[in-house]
């Protein structure tokens, strides 16, 4: 009962979005213009349990999606989960897709199901199981707002190719089909795609419905979708998928007599006998590779890399490619044989303890996904080394554009920026994520910024494999004098208040251009904060302090003053 109640709330949103987001489609990004969204009525119940099933449960998904190259996935963990991608995406674009329908779809809160569908990509959560729907009441077509150049040419040619789509691709294995026709000089574009967990009447059923919807945005309209519990379909006189992505749905429209089924039975045996063997072939170097990499345990997340391909990414760790030092290890850039330029931390940690719980942290922190985190990529713990790889972030650490070669080049709201970027990371770690982590050094030098200037936490989860760890009275001190806050420092507390109050700090440094620990303030033997605190009437510290200009605009001075007053009163 609470599916068709989201569903009829799905649909009055879908078509509101309908009308106010269909933009030009560019078949090489994620596709994320949003088509609708829908948040059950109902709560769930025993929420902590239900987050932390749900939590798994996204994470095994995108495991699917960017470990085994799916585009199309589901688990049953106590909670149904099921997400697919257009198959003409990049595996990169598909996991790009499903991370954005992450982050919307938790904006349902503690509901008990929800959906999100963009043109990329589809992801659905329920507590019942919801994989043999195929349609559900109040779906619609929601149709584009550009008008046909040539509404009469185009109306008999795409309701043939809707059509055909409708009818071939429930014979298609996978349930995906996208094609184009040609007509009055205007090349026509149509997909359709259904659930693989519906059988194939029930994928023929919920595309003709699909067909019936989509006729109505014709002749007038020159493109629409349709979309479903189950299937989805659109057409549009713009390329919304590659040229080579491109089905021939011709031997899966009737006809041709039994000569011609009998061929595709021939061919079909043959084809699914190969394909059989190559499965099989696959299976077995993943089990044989994975035992070389990582001995008799299998790593359930993040890639394992091999030591020899890390050692020629970074030039047997060449210290021309060093790209930083820390607390934690050395990391170096590399350039791996697909090129992609990755970044990987040799850590500096030699314990048998820290060794052997290496693959258990590794595997919990490359389930933290967001976007204000760096992403773990993978690992390697072969030989005397333990490697970790990471997303490549051009533009360094924060600390570079505060006092190293960059300074000076960050505007006032590329700071704001940065400053809201960071609590949102961690918020993730202390709040969102199923696990609460306490990061326990956090300083301009571990946010990193990207090509647009977003930061992104670096290290966190990484202080658990220190030894005498882990409880939230540690013996172990971790982090950096003059960002720690006194509570941990001195009586090794630990909460979430460790991580605030270090913000705290890097807040005032983003907003001063000065460290935390400046000697270059007089007298010697105080620090920023210290002077902050003496000065706290906040126009004259912003006078007194600030190695840069003061903003110019009314907002901007309002923000900095906030700023400021944020970081006197976290820190």
């Amino acid at each position: 009962m609470a599916s068709y109640v989201w569903w009829w709330s799905w649909w009055f949103t879908v078509a509101f979005i309908g009308c106010l987001s269909i933009q030009k489609p560019v078949f090489s990004e994620p596709q994320t213009n949003l088509l609708g969204k829908g948040c059950s009525q109902y709560n769930a119940t025993d929420l902590p349990d239900f987050f932390r099933r749900l939590n798994a449960s996204f994470d095994d998904l995108r495991n699917q999606l960017s470990n085994q190259d799916k585009r199309f996935a589901t688990t049953q963990q106590a909670v149904y989960t099921m997400v697919e991608c257009r198959n003409y995406l990049s595996k990169a674009d598909c996991v790009s897709c499903y991370d954005a329908a992450v982050t919307l779809i938790r904006t349902c809160s503690d509901a008990n199901g929800a959906g999100v569908t963009y043109d990329g990509c589809f992801l659905r959560y329920e507590s019942n199981n919801f994989y043999q729907d195929t349609t559900l009441p109040g779906n619609a077509a929601i149709c584009g707002n550009r008008t046909a150049s040539q509404p009469n040419a185009l109306n008999p040619v795409a309701q043939q190719l809707l059509n055909d789509l409708s009818m071939a691709t429930p014979r298609i294995s996978g349930f995906y089909a996208a094609t184009k026709r040609e007509v009055a000089g205007v090349t026509l574009y149509g997909v359709a795609q259904c659930a693989e967990t519906i059988t194939k009447s029930g994928c023929q059923d919920c595309l003709t419905v699909a067909y019936k919807n989509i006729e109505g945005c014709l002749p007038k309209y020159a493109e629409g979708r349709a979309v479903d519990a189950a299937c989805f379909m659109r057409y549009s006189d713009r390329d919304f998928f590659a040229d080579n992505k491109t089905t021939d749905i011709t031997p899966f429209l009737g006809g041709g007599g039994s000569s011609n089924k009998k061929k595709a039975v021939i061919i079909g045996d043959v084809v699914g006998g190969v394909g059989l063997l190559l499965i099989v072939l696959a299976l077995f170097l993943c089990i044989y590779c994975s035992g070389n990499i990582l001995g008799a345990t299998e790593l359930g997340g993040p890639v394992s890399y091999r030591l020899k391909d890390l050692k020629i990414a970074t030039q047997d760790f060449n210290e021309s490619n060093k790209l930083g030092e820390g607390g934690f290890g050395d990391v170096y850039k590399g350039t791996l044989k697909n090129g992609h330029v990755v970044a990987v931390k040799k850590l500096a940690i030699f314990s048998s303890r820290a060794k052997a719980n290496f693959e258990t942290e590794v595997r919990l922190i490359s389930n933290v996904h967001h976007r204000n985190l760096i992403r773990l990529l993978g690992c390697s713990n072969k030989g005397a080394d333990l490697l970790l790889v990471y997303e490549y972030m051009a533009n360094g650490s924060l600390e570079r554009y505060l006092y190293g070669d960059k300074r000076g080049m960050l505007n006032w709201k590329q700071r704001f920026d940065i400053i809201f970027g960071t609590a949102r990371g961690l918020a993730y770690l202390h709040e969102q994520f199923h696990v609460c982590i306490i990061h326990r050094d956090i300083k301009s030098s571990n946010i990193l910024l990207d090509d647009e200037f977003q930061p992104k936490i670096a290290d966190f989860g990484l202080v658990r494999l220190l030894p005498e760890d882990q409880s939230h009275v540690s013996t172990k001190f971790a982090g950096t004098l003059g960002y720690t806050a006194p509570e941990y420092a001195i009586h090794g507390h630990l909460t979430e208040k460790v991580n605030v109050y270090s913000f705290g700090v890097v807040v005032l440094e983003i907003i001063s251009g000065r460290r935390s620990n400046d000697m270059q303030i007089e007298p010697v033997t105080e620090y920023l904060l210290e002077k902050v605190g003496f000065h706290f009437q906040i126009p004259l510290f912003l006078s007194y302090f600030t190695k840069y200009s003061l903003p110019t605009s009314l907002s901007h001075s309002k923000c900095t003053c906030a700023m400021v007053k944020i970081g006197v009163e976290t820190s």
